[in-house]
């Protein structure tokens, strides 16, 4: 056979190999990635009557009868309902059929610290037979078998569970993908996040138990054990992150070092190691005393000295009655040691506060260093574009540009911006007044006791006696569109309150203290003598007002005679009582 032959060959059998790798790494992937289902219709709900409960739906029919000591509905949207009565569950449908009867018992998986409308996995089931547990999905497919121990939420983490078998724990996801096979005595989540990956990108800190105590490593988050299990603490930078390094602050016998993607850079020879996000250091403490290493783990300040803080964009350091100021690659700067310089979100302005015997004093500076704003402010907190919320030496808020005019009034208790929009709230104690103003510092709202709502999509400013909307740029918005499914709209006249139509006809006489706009099952509320009531989508009376409320509640929801009984943490119910 010829050379040339022999070397067409290996070029085939390397693109073959290649090939059949990037395939094999593209399964594994997908088999590791996961979806959260986002539930958008609610269809079913928890009722309460007599201290039993059972299942309505968004007309407020009765669909399972209030006769169980406990209902658990994974997925409002979905016809699956696990009923307890003397801790014994059973899973069925709206049709009071028994579902998934070849297991013992059904149950919903519940989150655990994670902030959710719905306080379980939304797509599984734990399954469980002979008592050991598996997961199913809604439609009874089998994802995990029933082998395990227990299957629990994970920690702060929602598409994620913690196995348990044989005394070792591990991870899997909702899709049954083994994240981390159960070889451990302990496991918990980095508690790296990123808005583009959630925690899919997050690694684990697992531990074994000796007679000496727990030893820990870390797992990735391909499941591959990247650190062995030989310190006594490890924590996650989680902070840093972006070009896909991970960097650890482990322990081993008290003492702390760095490893950054299975490489120590820094020994383990520290009392105590903090990471610093603005300067991008780490400040180090050794034998009392303190010093700064760069993220490669190189000394940039030597351990010498008797204090290092990291403040604004520069680390000070103190050694005996010596006082310097470095910037973040470890150079001296000529900047008062008194002086702190915060980067903003705008990249032509700095905070600066002076630190003085009466006080701390906030100014600004531009990109050529140069004051813009005077040091003779309280406080002063960036807005957005020129805009600056400032306080005065009186204690009063408001808003000055880059060339300290005054852009709002400097009066009021209250000035922040409204969180996701370019748009700026201000209140009076004096009066009682909230204003807003848009990005263009134009006043769009003012109204005494008013309530906030802030929106995805909107704002909501109301009172006893108005209504508004507001879009994200601050301009004002009907309720007929924001709300278009609805037939009526609540409407106010006289200091009461009623409902029109989409071309403003009377269609609930003003009598009412206070509405709320229909909720998304036809249903708005009515307060009148401080009571609350609710009427359906044509105006009608279902629930004469009735129902007590705290004094500050705006809001009480209903579906048809039913009212919501909120306990927090998603945990909510319907009842007539």
């Amino acid at each position: 056979m010829s050379k040339k032959i022999i070397f067409i060959l290996l070029i085939i059998i390397i693109l073959i190999a290649g090939i059949g790798y990037f395939i094999f790494n593209k399964i594994e992937s997908d088999k590791r990635d996961y979806q959260i289902e986002q539930v958008s219709e609610y269809k079913y709900f928890v009722a309460k009557e007599n201290e039993k409960y059972g299942v309505i739906d968004s007309a407020g029919k009765t669909i399972i009868n209030t006769e169980y000591d406990k209902i658990e509905i994974p997925n409002p949207s979905k016809d699956i309902f696990i009923c307890y009565n003397n801790e014994k569950s059973i899973a069925m449908n709206s049709n009071k059929q028994q579902l998934f009867a070849e297991y013992n018992s059904v149950r919903a998986i519940e989150l655990k610290n994670v902030a959710s409308n719905i306080p379980y996995e939304k797509s599984i089931l734990q399954s469980e037979k002979n008592g050991k547990y598996g997961i199913i999905d809604m439609t009874g497919k089998k994802l995990l078998e029933t082998e395990y121990d227990s299957i629990q939420g994970f920690p702060n983490i929602e598409g994620q569970l913690q196995i348990e078998k044989n005394g070792k724990v591990g991870a899997a996801n909702i899709k049954g993908t083994i994240l981390v096979k159960p070889e451990y005595n302990t496991i918990i989540g980095d508690s790296y996040y990123s808005e583009e990956n959630g925690y899919k990108k997050s690694g684990y800190i697992v531990g074994e138990k000796n007679e000496n105590g727990y030893k820990y490593g870390y797992v990735d988050y391909k499941g591959k054990l990247k650190i062995k299990l030989e310190y006594n603490d490890i924590s996650r930078v989680t902070e840093l992150s972006n070009n896909g390094d991970v960097y650890l602050i482990a322990a081993k016998n008290g003492q702390y070092g760095i490893i950054k993607n299975q490489k120590d850079i820094l020994n383990n020879e520290y009392q105590d190691i903090d990471y610093d996000q603005t300067t991008n250091i780490f400040i180090l403490q050794k034998n009392k005393n303190f010093g700064v290493a760069d993220l490669s783990g190189k000394i940039i300040i030597p351990i010498e000295n008797t204090n290092v803080q990291a403040k604004g964009e520069n680390i000070y350091v103190e050694k005996n009655n010596l006082k310097s100021v470095y910037n973040s690659k470890g150079e001296k700067v000529n900047i008062d040691f008194d002086k702190t310089v915060m980067p903003t979100a705008n990249e032509n302005y700095k905070i600066t506060i002076m630190s003085k015997e009466n006080g701390n004093y906030y100014g600004v500076i531009g990109a050529n260093e140069k004051q813009v704003i005077k040091s003779e402010y309280l406080y002063i907190e960036y807005a957005f574009g020129d805009y600056f919320i400032v306080c005065d030496l009186n204690g009063k808020l408001g808003i000055i540009d880059s060339n300290e005019k005054n852009v709002i009034e400097l009066k009021y208790d209250l000035v922040q911006k409204v969180k996701g929009k370019d748009i700026i709230q201000t209140f009076s104690s004096e009066t009682n007044v909230t204003e807003l103003y848009s990005k263009d510092m134009k006043k769009i709202c003012e109204m005494a006791n008013a309530v906030i709502e802030n929106q995805d999509e909107y704002i909501k400013v109301s009172s006893d006696s108005e209504i508004k909307y507001f879009n994200k740029d601050g301009e004002t918005i009907k309720s007929s569109q924001l709300f278009p499914n609805n037939k009526l709209f609540a409407a106010t006249q006289d200091g009461k309150w009623g409902f029109v139509d989409s071309n403003g006809n009377i269609k609930v006489n003003y009598e009412y203290e206070l509405v709320n706009e229909f909720n998304n099952y036809g249903y708005a509320s009515v307060k009148r003598d401080g009571k609350w009531g609710a009427i359906d989508s044509e105006g009608k009376i279902i629930i004469e007002p009735k129902y007590e409320a705290s004094e500050n509640q705006s809001k009480v929801d209903f579906i048809d005679e039913y009212i919501k009984i909120d306990n927090g943490y998603g945990n909510s119910y319907y009842s007539k009582e």
